[in-house]
């Protein structure tokens, strides 16, 4: 049985300034990562770290906390800056893999062009349209299974549904100007998640369009919930296109197995959430075989930030799927 997991480690660092030191956060993460004995894991929120003297940022948290996890030989794909030039220093893409990963790949603004906006609420007016450029990459991941198809994954982390910044319109961090102003920074922060969710769902049918009978998968945080725009571009259900030809190429979440009370992977002010998912192909989804989300001690993000600070914990809880298919035994 192949487990498939994806978690949000919210900020995973190291360094003299960080709080909560990381050791606190490895002894919180260590055991759900050790719980989770996943074959392949999709992680978000990995910060890089700079070592004294180096030019390139390395993944030395996760480092340590892998090796507190006892996990060891796993094949790694991350993310890098634009146009390459290394990682990020923070909120970088990973994929793990016990099986041998045969491609990778990022997606930023390779299938889809920067929008182009001009504000209509700044103060002073701006003139000149500027580009709304996602703020991150998709992981794209072909792993080999040892035997038939590969499985086609990507590891995800939408933008977080939040008001975009707009000149002259922000009175503080968490405070606006007007109410238009707040609008339009909304507006904008729709335009780059769903322009995500697109170009991720252009790479997914340009798999089926070489493979009808592709395995494809998406895992990871999307900041959304399934009603949610995104996640309806991603989906592409039959009763939205209202073309049943098309109905191979719909992508299912599997946590759709699971009882309505467990689907949730965020608490907000006491609101469940249910932001990270697992989606599969239909073909992919006739080898599936259960779902786990380990929510059993997740906090509310709001109040836990306010009454725990600094919180070793991540406010996100991992989701996991398993498959039964060809060539899943760990190595």
């Amino acid at each position: 049985m192949l487990r498939l997991a994806t978690f949000n480690l919210e900020s995973l660092d190291d360094g003299p300034d960080v709080r909560p030191p990381l050791a606190d956060r490895i002894a919180v993460l260590a055991p759900m990562l050790e719980r989770l004995d996943a074959d392949i894991l999709c992680l978000q929120e990995i910060n890089g770290q700079r070592p004294d003297g180096a030019k390139e940022r390395k993944l030395l948290a996760l480092e340590r906390l892998l090796k507190a996890s006892a996990m060891r030989g796993y094949r790694v794909a991350v993310t890098s800056k634009r146009g390459g030039g290394g990682l990020n220093d923070h909120h970088n893409l990973v994929t793990l893999s016990r099986r041998p990963i045969a491609a990778t790949e990022q997606l930023w603004h390779d299938l889809v062009p920067e929008p182009r906006h001009v504000y209509v609420t700044a103060d002073p007016a701006v003139k000149d349209a500027v580009r709304l450029a996602w703020e991150r990459p998709i992981l794209y991941t072909r792993i080999d299974r040892g035997g038939g198809k590969p499985l086609n994954l990507f590891n995800v982390h939408l933008r977080a549904p939040l008001a975009c910044p707009v000149p002259g319109q922000k009175a503080g961090t968490f405070a606006w100007k007007s109410i238009a102003g707040w609008a339009e920074g909304y507006y904008l922060s729709e335009i780059k998640r769903a322009g995500q969710a697109f170009e991720l769902r252009l790479a997914i049918d340009s798999l089926f369009d070489a493979d009808k009978d592709a395995d494809i998968c998406i895992a990871g945080d999307f900041n959304a919930e399934e009603n949610h725009t995104p996640i309806e571009i991603l989906r592409g259900e039959d009763d939205n296109t209202g073309n049943g030809a098309l109905s191979a190429r719909v992508m299912v979440p599997v946590e759709h197995s699971l009882p309505a009370d467990r689907r949730f992977t965020v608490i907000h002010q006491g609101r469940r959430q249910m932001l990270d998912h697992i989606m599969v192909s239909r073909r992919l989804m006739g080898r599936y075989r259960g779902s786990e989300i380990h929510n059993e001690a997740l906090a509310d993000e709001l109040t836990g930030q306010v009454a725990v600070n600094p919180s070793p914990v991540s406010y996100h809880a991992p989701v996991v799927a398993l498959f039964d298919l060809p060539g899943d035994g760990k190595d």
